[in-house]
């Protein structure tokens, strides 16, 4: 299964990656039509794309066992290049064969950094000046914002480039902000919704080591604003977070949620016994 295409220029984001969640029902009246050969030839097939996707520079794919007859299995991908994401989800698609897999739910977003990262100039100001009574110039004042540019720098990297982990649980929803009569997100001032995202970043922090979390931005190539991708080793931890952050002012006036996938994460055998393949 070639993956070249000499047709197309690769469309690459200026910055991060596009990402895809792919959510499939498998037909298992179909699969039982196949003989025992064209089953093992299937899984094959599947296998083998699997791992030419997931040995393409820039490029990772998950796999899971999907809990909840919502869907059967699911996919996470990310590349950098649109071209590469459209033809790899379209040939996952049919890689068992045709009218094996049939999509239940899927989401397009992109990696970002979000809108609000504290800047140079604010952790200058209000931290080392004014919390730290820094000077200005001072070996020590330049120590401490060379580190903050060495986070940051490492920060928005993570975010726009990430290592997704191995971890077991994985979560997926969808979510936007409400632009209603009473509560309106966009027409909040900006410092406003950067103090309420600071105190939302503050209660997911209580689950620092407990939980990967990953916000994708879909403005403009989804249905709604952002997805997110939680990953854990218990599922208490994931309803933990979640329950949480749902008391959180900028949670109960301004988040509209869609539907919440949970699957497992599993090497390939075993996922393929796990959904009856």
């Amino acid at each position: 299964m070639s993956n070249n295409d000499t047709q197309t220029t690769a469309i690459v984001p200026t910055e991060g990656w596009h990402v895809i969640h792919l959510f499939y029902q498998i037909d298992h009246t179909q699969w039982s039509l196949l003989s025992e050969e064209e089953q093992l030839k299937a899984k094959t097939d599947l296998s083998i794309l699997i791992q030419e996707i997931r040995s393409t520079p820039n490029t990772q794919l998950l796999s899971f066992s999907i809990v909840t007859p919502k869907a059967d299995i699911g996919f996470m991908l990310l590349t950098d290049d649109l071209h590469l994401a459209n033809t790899f989800e379209k040939q996952l698609t049919i890689a068992l064969g045709a009218d094996i897999l049939t999509p239940s739910f899927s989401y397009l977003s992109m990696t970002e950094t979000g809108d609000y990262m504290t800047t140079e100039e604010e952790y200058s100001e209000k931290t080392l000046k004014s919390e730290r009574n820094l000077t200005e110039g001072s070996d020590e004042y330049e120590s401490a914002l060379n580190d903050f540019k060495t986070h940051m720098a490492k920060y928005s990297n993570d975010k726009l480039y990430p290592n997704m982990p191995d971890w077991p649980v994985f979560c997926f929803y969808s979510m936007a902000k409400r632009r209603g009569e009473s509560f309106n997100w966009y027409a909040l001032p900006f410092d406003e919704r950067k103090r309420l995202m600071a105190e939302h970043g503050k209660v997911g922090r209580q689950w620092a080591g407990k939980i990967r979390q990953l916000i994708t931005g879909s403005v403009g190539l989804d249905d709604s604003e952002w997805g997110v991708t939680l990953f854990a080793n218990n599922s208490y931890d994931i309803k933990g977070i979640v329950y949480k952050m749902r008391y959180d002012e900028v949670s109960v006036k301004y988040a509209e949620f869609g539907d919440f996938y949970i699957g497992l994460q599993l090497p390939l055998d075993q996922l393929f016994r796990r959904v009856g393949l």
